[in-house]
Parts: C-alpha cells; sequence; structure tokens
C-alpha cells in the first residue's frame, strides 16, 4: 500500500493511493497515518479494504508529511562511502546518529525556506525507514520484523551551523522546513529489497546526486538493530538512512549551495517524488 496525509498544514486527513494513481480517503478506518495505525495488525486490516469503495478525493489537495505525529527523526551520518570521500571525512566504523527536529518535517511539495543567515544550505536525498513496532535491542536478523514501511526524505542541512558552530549536527539538520517526506509512505511488503532503489537528486534541472542503497555502509537491517541498542524505536519514528554522493558542500572546486527561488527535486525508485521551491524566510 500506498498511505499518504492530505489537507492543510495541522488538518491532514488520512488517505491512500489506489493503483489508478488517485487518492481514497480512509478517514473511516483510521484517524491518521500516525503511531498504532502502523502496527502491523493495523496495516492488515487497511490492506483487506477494496479501495473502490473508499471516497475518491476530488481536486488536487495538498499532500503533507506520509507520517504524522512523529516521536523521533534519527538520521544517520556519512552511510555512503562515497559520500564520505567526497567531504573528505573517513568511512565510520559504526553509524553516526543524530536527530532532526520533528519541528523540520513538512510536506514533499511544500517550500524549502533558507532560514535567516544561512549561507550553506545543502539538499541530501535519502532513504526514509518508518518503525512500525516496537524495537529495543533487536537482533539483526529479527529487525525487518519491526519496519512497516520506507519513504523518500530530502535531509535539507545547514553546512555552517552542522559543522561550524560547535559540532552539533543537529543545529545544522532542524530549520523549519528541513525535513520533508514523503509523498507516501510505502508499506514494506511492497518493497522486495530496500538495498536495492537507485534515488536522485536535480537542483534547477541539474542532475546532482545519482546512487544507489546498495551502496550503503551499514543496511538498513543493520542500522534498525544497532539503534535499538541505545533507543527504543516507536511506531511512526523515522530513520533516515544517509545520502549518496552529489551534495553541493562536495561539488569541486567550490561548492555550491541553495539560492531563493531554486527547484529542488527527488526521488527514489517505488517511492515517489519531491519538489521543493526554494524561499528566503521572511
Amino acid at each position: 500500500m500506498k498511505l499518504l496525509r492530505y489537507g492543510a498544514p495541522g488538518a491532514e486527513r488520512p488517505g491512500l493511493l489506489d493503483r489508478q494513481g488517485h487518492i481514497r480517503d480512509l478517514s473511516a478506518h483510521l484517524d491518521d497515518v500516525a503511531g498504532t495505525a502502523l502496527l502491523p495488525d493495523a496495516l492488515a486490516r487497511l490492506a483487506t479494504l477494496d479501495t473502490a469503495d473508499l471516497p475518491a478525493v476530488e481536486g488536487g489537495p495538498r499532500i503533507g508529511p506520509c507520517v504524522g505525529h512523529v516521536g523521533k527523526f534519527i538520521c544517520i551520518g556519512l552511510n555512503y562511502a562515497d559520500h564520505a570521500a567526497e567531504t573528505g571525512a573517513a568511512i565510520p566504523k559504526e553509524p553516526i546518529l543524530f536527530m532532526k527536529a520533528t519541528s523540520a518535517i513538512t510536506g514533499p511539495y511544500d517550500p524549502l525556506i533558507i532560514p535567516r543567515g544561512s549561507e550553506k544550505t545543502d539538499w541530501e536525498v535519502e532513504l526514509g525507514v518508518v518503525i512500525g513496532t516496537e524495537a529495543r535491542c533487536v537482533s539483526e536478523a529479527d529487525a525487518m520484523a519491526h519496519v512497516a514501511g520506507y519513504c523518500l526524505v530530502n535531509d535539507v542541512s545547514e553546512r555552517a551551523w552542522q559543522a561550524e558552530r560547535g559540532g552539533q549536527w543537529t543545529k545544522g539538520k532542524s530549520a523549519d522546513s528541513f525535513g520533508p517526506i514523503g509523498p507516501w509512505l510505502v508499506t514494506a511488503d511492497e518493497v522486495a529489497d530496500p538495498q536495492a532503489l537507485s534515488l536522485w537528486l536535480s537542483v534547477d534541472g541539474v542532475q546532482r546526486q545519482h546512487g544507489s542503497t546498495a551502496t550503503m555502509v551499514f543496511g538498513v537491517r543493520t542500522l534498525v538493530a544497532y539503534i535499538s541498542q541505545f533507543m527504543s524505536l516507536q511506531p511512526g519514528d523515522i530513520i533516515s538512512t544517509g545520502t549518496p554522493p552529489g551534495v553541493g558542500l562536495g561539488i569541486k572546486p567550490r561548492p555550491v549551495f541553495l539560492r531563493p527561488g531554486q527547484t529542488v527535486r527527488l526521488g527514489i525508485d517505488g517511492l515517489g517524488e519531491q519538489t521543493q521551491v526554494t524561499r528566503a524566510a521572511a
């Protein structure tokens, strides 16, 4: 299934994308695409619905973040060897964890706001892993049973704030609009192998990133098990698994960063596409 949320910010309704690409309303069956709605039994009940019987959503509503009420937004740093190389960093021996504030989460087509004082706002296309059942100290063998599905993430970053303001990556990752997710949460049964997905990103029509999740240093199974040793993972938590090469920081001979009025497009095989237009903060 492809689950989504549509409507005005803060008033999104749950929906499903049918096989013809039409949005169907799920409000009669769940309150939101969030929390306990992502448990295996709840997803199994949704899968039994006849989509033709669900109300069609007319017009072209705003598509919101594909998961609501996210408790934790956990990110992985330098998880592609070629991305580590372009930034001049060593390949990590263990996953690098940092948090992105959940207030950064926006819809896949909402504006990307360049914050006041930012001079190094950058892009990062990433595979997002959405947790479906609580994971606490789980093994790699059991890790995938805790995954509800996957989504597209743009891990927008302010590089000066990330690396030049005291060494705390969260500072450079958490501005409002720095966490577009969606357009859909694609349930795990529709993703045969999360380590075989192509992902890409362009800025103003120029391709900047193109890679494959096959080149991750630490795969999804490893990441879920690893993170669960340090904190419990709850339904609706999101893990953003790192980015392939091609970020603005790595462009030679001189890095390139986002300016107001640019268009960022990104996508992952089977998980949809996003488009954001950049604008300066008011």
